[in-house]
């Protein structure tokens, strides 16, 4: 989830890729020093990946235990959405701002303060007795992760004592990346099942303090620059944001007509306007407006946030329809995500190559078609539908459409970008993929909850997923309206791009 892909300058400290002709060779009193400082290095990647993967499979770990959260606190049907919905407004409303924070604090420094907070975020989350704590403590770990994401990879890439190292840090980060959602499944389901779903949250405390505790000995700084903080922009996208969602939220709850609802809508609309024009006017703007003016670009971020914003919807109604209606276990409903998220992993890999070969507008157009029909698919269970022969397929279909999606997007978004502004688009990108994510959910799940019957779970569930195909039916217009062919991106586009596509995964 690390926003920020840029390769910085490693420190004056680092060690020379390779040893010079007059420099310590092997066997020479130089060569243990520069052995203590590899093994030095490769610990501190090492840290920094375990705090990755912490936030990579926090996005997902919470998932399975939705039933048992609801139950224990006293849920609504809508309301148990910002659950999910308070870690990613908060993530992705401030990415940018946390972005910006590493570049002027350091990005050691901004992880570590980042870390600390959503530690401490976890622990309070995992003593919630109400909703409203649980959400307030969410809402915390969605700011810490933000605070600390963007300074991973650069931390990764500036730990690394040569090119060797380097790339094989950037591996890891990827494996690390594309396996975090899995893992949180999985991970989530063993904790609700043998523990207590509290103990989804309470997992981080150890890790985190553990991560705290060594990032300092074994991580190097690095070099912070000169400059200013946008805080009206991210105060004003994320508030804006949050009053969107809420509008969606009241709607389910309330109706579309309720005064609170179309207040919130009001208010998110007047805020996301402000922010527009803060953009315009800032020295140091949280979003260069630049950015998003180019006609491919901009559709490209719109189409991501319209297929995560679809795919939030089958983990959150997926999960619950396995629990409530067919009677998995927490761990079995982790384990039968599985095909979705190998789908995907093993997809990924075909797709950097099937970019290179046809371009990546061909590759969304197939995705979102297949995703669509996915959820056409998954909008037919019902009381008497079972796991293979009514889900299976539509899980794989839906992986593997996702992963012909997320790549060609990370390409056409940071096609033509230079490497000093890659950090500021990547992170861009992820920005839609939380927001999409939250205001998605937060749409489809007020469909769902408008048409359920209480004590039921199906009712709600077919108008809930069309809504969902509706979804990526526009993703499937914006991709062949809206995104022209374009030249292939430059190398080191290219590579930046590769690099970011996993972290793109959404599960």
């Amino acid at each position: 989830m690390s926003t920020s892909t840029t390769t910085p300058t490693p420190p004056a400290t680092a060690p020379p890729a390779t040893a010079s002709a007059t420099g310590p060779t092997a066997g020479s009193p130089g060569a243990p020093t520069q052995d203590r400082a590899a093994r030095r290095a490769g610990i501190g990647v090492g840290i920094v990946l375990v705090a990755q993967l912490m936030l990579v499979l926090d996005a997902t770990v919470v998932n399975v235990a939705l039933p048992h959260i609801q139950t224990d606190l006293g849920f609504s049907p809508a309301g148990l959405s910002w659950v999910l919905n308070a870690y990613t407004l908060a993530f992705g409303g401030l990415l940018l701002l946390g972005g910006r924070l590493g570049d002027v604090l350091g990005r050691l420094r901004s992880f570590e303060i980042g870390l600390g907070v959503f530690t401490v975020a976890s622990l309070l989350g995992g003593l919630a007795t109400s909703p409203g704590w649980l959400v307030a403590a969410r809402t915390l770990q969605g700011v810490g992760a933000a605070l600390a994401a963007p300074g991973v990879l650069a931390l990764v890439t500036t730990s690394a004592p040569n090119e060797a190292a380097r790339n094989r840090g950037l591996a890891l980060f990827t494996a690390v990346s594309s396996a975090g959602a899995s893992i949180g499944l999985l991970l989530g389901g063993v904790l609700t099942d043998f523990v207590s779903w509290h103990w989804t949250l309470f997992v981080n405390v150890p890790i985190g303090a553990v991560v705290l505790v060594l990032a300092r000995r074994f991580v190097a700084e690095t070099p912070r620059v000169r400059g200013g903080f946008d805080v009206v922009g991210a105060v004003t996208a994320t508030l804006g944001s949050v009053a969107i969602v809420h509008g969606f939220i009241s709607a389910a709850e309330r109706g579309w007509s309720a005064p609170l609802t179309l207040a919130s809508f009001a208010a998110g609309a007047l805020l996301l306007a402000a922010f527009v024009r803060t953009e315009s006017r800032v020295a140091s703007p949280l979003l260069p407006l630049g950015l998003v003016r180019d006609r491919s670009r901009a559709g490209a971020l719109v189409l991501m946030a319209l297929v995560v914003g679809a795919q939030f919807s089958t983990f959150f109604l997926v999960t619950q329809y396995l629990q409530l209606v067919l009677g998995f276990s927490p761990v079995a409903t982790g384990a039968a995500f599985l095909p979705l998220s190998l789908a995907i992993f093993a997809t990924s890999r075909v797709s950097a190559r099937l970019v290179a070969k046809v371009g990546p507008r061909p590759l969304m157009l197939v995705g979102t078609l297949g995703l669509t029909a996915s959820f056409v698919w998954l909008s037919g269970i019902s009381t008497t539908s079972t796991y293979a022969a009514h889900l299976l397929g539509a899980l794989v279909l839906n992986g593997v459409s996702a992963a012909l999606v997320f790549m060609p997007v990370t390409v056409v978004v940071l096609g033509g970008v230079e490497r000093a502004q890659a950090g500021t688009v990547s992170g861009l990108l992820q920005t839609a993929q939380q927001l999409g994510g939250a205001v998605g959910l937060a749409a489809i799940v007020s469909v769902y909850a408008s048409q359920a019957v209480p004590g039921q779970f199906v009712p709600g569930v077919e108008p809930a997923f069309f809504t969902s195909a509706t979804f990526t039916l526009v993703a499937l217009g914006v991709a062949a309206l809206v995104l022209r062919p374009r030249r292939r991106p430059r190398p080191e586009a290219e590579a930046v791009a590769v690099a970011s596509a996993d972290t793109a995964e959404v599960g």
